[in-house]
């Protein structure tokens, strides 16, 4: 489960931005995941309370944007909407498409203290 080890590291993103910055609690975790990124939402949610235990996310609300996943056709020349990597083309059928949203994950904000 590779949930678990994003989940870790995101816990350490936060405690070092937590030493920088100065907050010594997190109320609110809000990420955005895409939809093409293969990161379940449930997996990280529930690997986020375990890894939260002792660390300055313990308590704290995780929150989760899933973004859809987006792509740039070839041959189409325009943006359309994607399901799958690697998938056709919703417009032409083709398989010339280019992920251009929706394959990566992020922290969009903390609530802290």
């Amino acid at each position: 489960m590779h949930e678990m080890a994003l989940t870790q590291s995101l816990v350490e993103l936060i405690e070092d931005e937590g030493r920088k910055q100065g907050f010594s609690r997190v109320r609110v975790v809000r990420l955005e995941i895409g939809a093409l990124g293969s990161v379940e939402p449930e997996a990280m949610r529930f690997c986020f309370e375990a890894m939260a235990r002792g660390a300055i996310v313990e308590g704290a609300r995780l929150d989760i944007d899933v973004v859809p996943g987006e792509g740039w056709c070839l041959d189409c020349a325009k943006s359309v909407p994607m399901f799958e990597h690697f998938g056709p083309c919703p417009e032409c059928g083709r398989h010339h498409v280019q992920v251009a949203a929706g394959d990566d994950m992020r922290v969009k904000e903390l609530e802290v203290e």
